[in-house]
């Protein structure tokens, strides 16, 4: 088989010949979204060009196959620039662009635009904390394996969870919690498969490249639209389908199989629909590895034009997650501690929603309806049983579901841009879940040892959240200076105070001044609120909501930053924030942040607790981004942030997120005869980690297969820094109507090992029939006769995937 695979990849360039693409795509007014007619679009070398229609949709043929820029020009607005569009045979190229206004006046256009030489590219040129990708930066990111959660971590701000293995996203030094996720406007609470609840982490992503045009994530000066963001906004935006012919990609990756198809029905209506399927399960089992993850997601967009200025766009996102064990053949220390504890996890998630956009004088509206729901079942049983009947330390079945409207008015005129409107949504979280955290224990003489510590209730709780917000935002001094103020106010039925509009009242100003042709200032401050989780607000003890005084969770931000463009294709920020929280949720029975539990395949949340804690993370970010011009594109970004909350005895320690140190690079390079390399690196410095109560562990091992944290030394240790070096190589082949993109991508090309936590246990006897004991005896349920044992975890391996995509 081997060998006619490199036989038929010899005689692969014979049979190619000399392939055409075509780009099409809409040209907009950003602040309107009305149609530009008659808008000129060039290919960067110039010998290709074409214009807008009556409907603003501009069409570019024969294109000969290869990666390309693509530029407009309009008198009257900025210039913009799209870089590294990648023309194949087997899949039209959908590229819309969206230019804004250089001046109310026409005889300044000239003067604006040789002011601010790149300020017209919009996928280049972005405001205060915010970066951008496009669909190409997301598809070839070297180590990404097609997941949106690993390409952003390029950017600066950006870490992931410390333990390995995790989507985890810790933007700027907050829980991954602290995000908000939204598609085509519409929020998606999850984006990642096996996500844990209440934190949002999760393995590995759902959503699928092929439907993502470009992705704007945003840490701080939030949109006033958005609710609940303390860390970040991410922003999806996605293409249309194919409006011409029936087309789509096939996708096979390190981990899944995928298929993408699109096309017209009809003159008015495109689609894209998409379906993967994992086959961990079956690498992991040929790997012998205890865990068998296994997972689908499907997702689906509808585009389809009322009339001329009314569109409606339905879209879909789901995914069904499932996580069992099996007996390795050889089964380690590892293995063993594995498969007690870890729980066994099956979920399914999916938010469905329709978008209706009405052009009017001046500006827009949008109306977006949509239904998100996320179920999870949870179970775990005591480690030192076996058999149907052994007892449960987990027992959860858990339900979220959200049903939601949000209207909102965009408006320009005068140089005002300004916007305004209102969201709602009714909650629905079921919660039925009986977890051991400590056994009780008791003596020969049945003397209490240790109380015994247990959440076990059912709850259904229903009730209404509500906002209000307002944004105007306006050019100044000769379009010098940029200003933006936005308010916003959250509600809800549920808490004591929930129904108080000034409670969380929150302001937002953003400022911009043009030094000069390449130099800018920026500055923002804002204030924003985010309500509890639901584990936190449904938590219940003899039938009473102990947590409905809960407050807002409160996030002040401070950011200072300057950005230089020497010229259109190259731009340095620097940035420094610092960002103040108060109202975090403290746990009652341990008396810590719920910001230092971290993250874990699970449930976190589930426990009483007083909205009275502090927290701060501040630091700094540098961040070059040069853009494919020739055959090079380039990212570079460093970080500096401290992340620190205070419990219950009022002192500030590190957090789990407090990575101190993030470095992230990205090298592309175009090659001759459509070969493409990529080389991507990540540092972090090391994770805070708390070590083991030692006695606490040895006497609670038995039943809950982990060991106990020493919460008195909380974060006093760190693991070792993270740094991993990921390269991948693209080859592509061109038919007739057929491209054939065949791709190795190699992640952690050093090997370098991942450093983990700690994992608590006990040792084995030789037979690995059960538990070593020191008298020989079988293991005391108290653990006084176990032998303890600490399992480092520094795993890393190279691990190259094959794997190819076939368009057409």
């Amino acid at each position: 088989m081997l060998r006619n695979l490199l036989l038929v990849l010899i005689l692969l360039p014979f049979f190619c010949q000399a392939q055409n693409g075509g780009i099409t795509g809409t040209v907009r007014d950003a602040n309107t979204q009305q149609p530009l007619i008659g808008v000129t679009l060039q290919l960067g070398d110039g010998t290709l060009g074409t214009a807008t229609n009556e409907s603003g949709v501009y069409r570019l043929d024969n294109i000969p196959v290869g990666s390309y820029t693509v530029q407009t020009s309009y008198l009257g607005y900025e210039p913009q620039v799209k870089y590294n569009i990648n023309v194949t045979a087997g899949n039209l190229q959908i590229i819309n662009f969206e230019l804004r206004p250089a001046s109310s006046k026409l005889k300044e256009v000239e003067v604006v635009a040789n002011r601010r030489q790149s300020a017209a590219v919009a996928d280049l040129i972005t405001p205060l904390s915010v970066q951008s990708l496009t669909t190409e930066e997301i598809r070839s990111n070297p180590g990404g394996n097609f997941d949106i959660s690993k390409v952003v971590q390029v950017l600066p701000g950006v870490a992931t969870s410390g333990s390995g293995g995790r989507n985890d996203l810790i933007i700027r030094g907050g829980a991954p919690s602290e995000n908000v996720y939204y598609l085509d406007g519409i929020e998606i609470p999850l984006i990642n498969h096996f996500t844990t609840q209440g934190s949002a982490g999760g393995a590995t992503g759902i959503l699928n490249v092929s439907f993502i045009e470009d992705l704007k994530v945003s840490s701080s000066a939030f949109d006033a639209r958005y609710d609940n963001a303390l860390a970040s906004v991410f922003e999806f935006r996605q293409r249309y389908g194919n409006p011409e012919r029936f087309s789509g990609n096939v996708r096979l990756s390190g981990s899944e199989f995928a298929t993408t198809l699109e096309g017209p029905v009809g003159a008015k209506t495109t689609y894209l629909i998409s379906a993967r399927r994992s086959y961990l399960q079956f690498l992991f089992k040929l790997l012998d590895l205890p865990i068998r993850p296994n997972y689908w997601d499907f997702q689906y967009k509808i585009d389809h034009r009322l009339s001329e200025k009314t569109s409606l766009s339905f879209i879909g996102v789901g995914a069904i997650d499932e996580f069992s064990f099996g007996v390795p053949r050889n089964s380690t220390p590892e293995n063993e501690y594995i498969l007690r504890s870890i729980p066994l996890n099956n979920q399914w998630n999916y938010t469905v929603g329709v978008g209706l956009k009405r052009l009017i004088n001046d500006g827009y509206v949008n109306l977006a309806l949509s239904r998100n729901a996320f179920n999870i079942d949870l179970k775990k049983y005591e480690a030192t049983e076996a058999g149907e009947d052994r007892p449960l330390t987990l027992n959860s079945n858990s339900r979220e579901t959200e049903n939601k409207l949000r209207l909102d008015v965009n408006k320009y005129k005068s140089g005002f841009k300004y916007a305004y409107g209102l969201s709602g949504q009714y909650v629905q979280f079921t919660n039925d879940i009986f977890s051991v955290i400590r056994k009780e224990l008791r003596d020969e003489q049945n003397n209490l040892v240790q109380p015994g510590v247990t959440v076990n209730y059912d709850t259904n709780l229903d009730f209404w959240r509500y906002g209000l917000f307002g944004q105007v935002s306006k050019a100044v001094l000769d379009n010098k200076l940029g200003l933006s103020l936005g308010i916003r106010t959250d509600m809800n039925s549920f808490t004591e105070e929930g129904a108080n509009p000034l409670k969380t009242l929150s302001p937002r100003l953003a400022i911009s001044y043009l030094l000069n042709d390449r130099w800018t200032i920026n500055a923002s401050s804002g204030i924003y609120y985010k309500l509890p989780t639901y584990t936190v607000l449904g938590y219940q003890e003899n039938s009473d909501y102990l947590n409905k005084s809960a407050e807002y969770i409160r996030s002040v931000h401070y950011v200072l930053g300057t950005e230089f463009l020497p010229r259109q294709d190259l731009r340095f920020t620097l940035e420094g924030f610092y960002k103040d929280y108060s109202n975090y949720p403290v746990s009652v029975r341990d008396g810590i942040s719920l910001a230092n539990q971290g993250g874990d395949f699970g449930s976190i949340g589930n426990e009483e607790v007083i909205t009275n804690g502090k927290g701060r993370a501040y630091g700094a970010e540098f961040y070059l981004q040069k853009k494919l011009t020739g055959t090079v594109f380039s990212v570079l970004s460093y970080t500096y942030v401290v992340s620190e909350f205070a419990g219950a005895d009022n002192k500030y320690i590190s957090s789990a997120w407090d990575y101190r140190h993030l470095v992230s690079g990205l090298l592309g390079k175009k090659l001759p005869r459509n070969w493409e390399l990529g080389v991507k690196y990540r540092y972090a410095g090391g994770a805070p980690a708390t070590p083991f109560d030692l006695e606490a562990s040895q006497r609670n091992y038995a039943s809950l297969g982990v060991g106990i944290l020493d919460y008195s030394r909380l974060n006093t240790e760190r693991l070792r820094p993270f740094s991993q070096l990921d390269v991948r190589i693209d080859k592509k082949w061109n038919f007739n109507r057929i491209t054939l993109d065949l791709f190795l991508d190699v992640a952690n090309v050093l090997a370098n090992k991942t450093p983990g936590f700690d994992r608590y246990t006990f040792e084995r006897n030789t037979e690995n029939t059960g538990f070593a004991t020191t008298d020989g005896q079988d293991l005391r349920l108290d653990g006084s006769n176990a032998i303890p044992v600490i399992l480092k975890d520094n795993s890393g391996n190279l691990v190259p995937t094959l794997g190819f995509i076939v368009e057409f």
